[in-house]
């Protein structure tokens, strides 16, 4: 008799929106050209920096030059009532171990001019090894010439002087045989010296030595290497702007996304964080568990952001002017943002609820922030639509961001969670957003000298600056760009709703990337595996009992 083996349950056919595709390809791609499009963009600072130096420096010495070709610098006023000025920072100086062909090669010449300011007094310049120099004003007073502070509001260069005490009563200069070169007299003297090997220092006193120096002098520099170097600069700058810019264009547009890598879900209705972003698709039935998908933190606070392609390549380089009048009143706003959470804070601390009118205002607060951080600035540059004057939901605009009113809150909390237990969260949103801003600063130290900040608007203002020249160049917005942005910016709020008392669920070490708060489908786990059947050996059939 023929056995009959019996089989399993048929396998149940997987969801159609988390049907195995194939894996991703393990070299990774997007990663690759996501790589090459920051290093272009880091690139393009320094090309671009080198190319307005070498534009600058070819335009000083085309224009600058008087006819001797001296580039000159104006004193009108030196005076002390020492009886020597020194200029020993001024001079350029080589140490023992520079050759002494270095300076001879560069070409460089020095004149200094000075004028008395008091009639009939002899001035005398002259330049001379900084050691004998030194030798001839020990112990006599004197004041050297530190710097060199500019004019502000249309008013002349002065020179910053420090002194060095001592007597008043030094040998005359003219006198001294140590000098390398020098000039004296009445009226206007004039020094040049060639430039070399050596440390050397120039002085300007009266004639006699008599203390009470007054004067109006220049300094000039004549530079051979001047042109050579503006042209190496440009052709370097060129080079490296170039390359920066192949980077740019390769990593922009090996990018895009594929059709078939991505499974688009169904629309739904459950909830106000809920977007049509492309949804990951499962992975292949039987991967491996280093291969699943990290699974979305559970968190009350759903930021979401959609890719408003097609993106102008040029908008957002002025979306920060345009969003002004958002950031006035955003002003207001956040101040009274401040105050309502103090308030929060007494509410919760004696009734354990966040009073719900207050929770309400706080949180379109945030929703506008995040709108007009999303179109003009470190939230992602993502749509060109600009962002509306509202506190509420507006479920329309590409940025929405959702925080689930809590019924209670623990009293406790309150009263450690803003300072202490966000610590750890405040040191990575430190790094996140830096100082706020990623644009270009001109700042002044408190001694009077500029400087140009780039990028201080921690990683988040790198990224965004790297999606806008992308945009620039490409005129695409890297798709694993944006959902890294994104990702970011949901930490960030996450944390900022925590420490303003909006939940007690603390802020997940997580990074949930991609535009939408949708999580991803459960893996597709293999069917399980059943037993052989056992074969019946017997014939006929089974003994009746009696």
């Amino acid at each position: 008799m023929t056995s009959t083996t019996p089989t399993g349950p048929a396998p149940v056919s997987p969801d159609p929106i988390a049907s195995p595709v194939a894996p991703p390809d393990r070299t990774h791609p997007a990663s690759r050209h996501l790589v090459a499009l920051i290093i272009g963009c880091l690139l393009i600072l320094p090309g671009l920096g080198l190319l307005l130096g070498g534009a600058g420096l070819a335009v000083t010495y085309a224009v600058g030059r008087d006819d001797a070709g001296y580039l000159s610098l104006t004193l009108p006023a030196l005076t002390s009532q020492s009886p020597a000025i020194t200029a020993e920072d001024i001079v350029v100086e080589t140490g023992p171990d520079v050759p002494s062909w270095v300076l001879d090669r560069l070409d460089v010449d020095l004149r200094l001019t000075a004028r008395p300011l008091v009639s009939g007094r002899e001035v005398f310049l002259g330049v001379a090894p900084a050691s004998s120099l030194t030798a001839y004003l020990k112990g006599v007073a004197h004041e050297q010439v530190v710097g060199i502070a500019g004019g502000r509001n249309g008013s002349a260069s002065a020179a910053v002087l420090q002194a060095t005490p001592g007597v008043s009563t030094v040998a005359a200069p003219t006198t001294q045989t140590f000098w390398t070169v020098s000039a004296t007299g009445a009226g206007r003297q004039e020094l040049a010296w060639r430039v070399t090997g050596g440390e050397w220092a120039a002085v300007i006193m009266n004639a006699d030595g008599s203390p009470g120096v007054a004067v109006a002098s220049t300094i000039g520099v004549r530079a051979g290497f001047l042109l050579p170097v503006a042209l190496l600069m440009l052709g370097i700058g060129l080079v490296v702007t170039g390359i920066a810019v192949a980077l740019v264009v390769r990593g922009a547009s090996g990018s895009r996304p594929s059709a078939s890598g991505t499974a688009t879900p169904p629309a739904s209705s459950t909830g106000p964080s809920t977007t049509a972003a492309p949804m990951t698709a499962a992975p292949l039935v039987g991967a491996p568990v280093s291969q699943l998908p990290h699974p979305r933190a559970v968190s009350p606070v759903a930021l979401d952001a959609r890719l408003d392609e097609p993106l102008s390549r040029w908008l957002w380089l002025v979306k920060w002017f345009l969003a002004i009048p958002h950031y006035v009143v955003l002003g207001f706003l956040w101040f009274a943002f401040m105050i309502v959470s103090v308030i929060a804070f007494f509410a919760i601390l004696f009734t354990g609820r966040y009073p719900r009118g207050l929770f309400e205002f706080n949180l379109g607060v945030l929703r506008w922030t995040w709108r007009v951080s999303y179109y003009a600035s470190s939230g992602g540059l993502g749509t060109d639509r600009y962002p509306p004057f509202s506190l509420q939901a507006e479920p329309e605009y590409p940025a929405r961001l959702d925080i689930a009113y809590p019924e209670r809150l623990s009293r406790g909390l309150v009263l450690v969670k803003w300072w202490l237990l966000a610590i750890p969260h405040y040191l990575i949103v430190g790094l996140l957003v830096g100082g706020g801003s990623w644009a270009w600063t001109w700042a002044r130290d408190i001694d009077g000298s500029s400087r140009l900040n780039v990028l201080s608007g921690g990683l988040l203002g790198l990224l965004v600056l790297v999606a806008g020249l992308s945009l620039l160049f490409a005129g695409h917005y890297p798709r694993a760009l944006f959902d890294l942005v994104a990702g970011l910016n949901r930490w960030v709020y996450r944390v900022v709703a925590y420490a303003a008392l909006m939940t007690d669920v603390y802020p997940p070490f997580q990074l949930d990337e991609g535009g939408a708060e949708v999580p991803l489908p459960p893996p597709t786990l293999p069917p399980p595996t059943l037993p052989p059947p056992v074969a019946d050996d017997r014939v006929g059939p089974p003994p009746q009992a009696k």
